[in-house]
């Protein structure tokens, strides 16, 4: 198994969220079951590749594709992406790498070769079958939540639905944080009453209007949850819908957004403003290592 598709640090942090495997009662039971290190790293492998699962290299990863499937299907329905992303994300406010001050939100569109759950003609793709990805970031660009729709589904649906998912996030003393003080969103989240809802919740929408010209520079906050879609997308098995469940897409996406946040802890606490790495450091911020 390459050690680069699941370094220690990964490894360290997901280990005590797996499900405990059944007992295995009789001394000789059939084959000893692949290690789940070795089955994460062919999660990992396909991720990062975007090849199909009966494609992944066993002499390579250690473990078939369809092994490697299984433990995907069986970790995403005990929920451990979601804990492992929360943990991770409190330690980035543990260590000042978090500013959830400003928060930006937006969709992407993607293709979905194969139906399923959650896929739509996407206006955007001649009314192709297609999916939508929908992340809330924070300052910096790391996520704090993500969502999978329809291609034909309103990026506004998920304003709320997003906010709620944002876990409550500890790492300091006090109360955790859940809820950004301002929200950047584009002219596709100009509703009215959206813009009420989030004040009754204590949240200052900034939100580009429609029918007005470019220039209202609330785009030099907002360009970060563009950049977090580069890097999500860098993952190459996200770029287009193979799953048909929406949920082990989902837990791809989860999955990514944990590689994001561990690179983030990686670096140098943040110093006020946008995260604004060099060319390098944008292209490498979606690999695991």
């Amino acid at each position: 198994m390459p050690t680069d598709l699941v370094p220690d640090d990964l490894w360290e942090r997901v280990t005590p969220l797996l499900p405990p495997r059944p007992v295995r009662r009789r001394r000789h039971a059939g084959r000893l079951p692949v290690p789940d290190r070795v089955a994460l790293a062919g999660i990992v492998y396909v991720l990062r590749k975007g090849v199909a699962w009966r494609d992944v290299p066993a002499q390579v990863v250690g473990c078939s594709g369809v092994t490697s499937w299984r433990r995907l299907r069986d970790w995403t329905e005990a929920g451990v992406w979601p804990r492992l992303h929360e943990a991770l994300l409190a330690e980035l406010r543990a260590t000042d790498r978090l500013d959830m001050d400003d928060a930006a939100i937006d969709g992407s569109h993607i293709r979905a070769l194969r139906g399923g759950a959650h896929v739509g003609p996407s206006p955007v793709d001649r009314g192709r079958p297609g999916s939508k990805h929908h992340v809330i970031v924070d300052r910096h660009g790391t996520p704090l939540a993500v969502s999978l729709t329809g291609g034909n589904r309103h990026d506004v649906t998920q304003l709320f639905p997003l906010l709620d998912a944002i876990p409550a996030i500890r790492g300091l003393r006090g109360r955790p944080r859940s809820r950004p003080r301002r929200l950047f969103a584009d002219r596709g989240y100009d509703y009215d009453k959206y813009r009420r809802r989030l004040w009754k919740r204590g949240i200052k929408p900034l939100i580009a209007r429609r029918g007005v010209a470019h220039g209202s520079g609330l785009g030099r906050t907002r360009w970060v949850v563009e950049r977090t879609f580069a890097w999500l997308h860098q993952f190459k098995r996200l770029r287009i819908r193979y799953e048909r469940r929406a949920d082990l897409h989902q837990g791809l996406l989860e999955l990514a957004c944990v590689i994001i946040c561990l690179r983030r802890l990686r670096r140098a606490p943040a110093s006020g403003g946008p995260d604004i790495p060099g060319v390098g450091a944008t292209a490498a911020a979606g690999r695991v290592s």
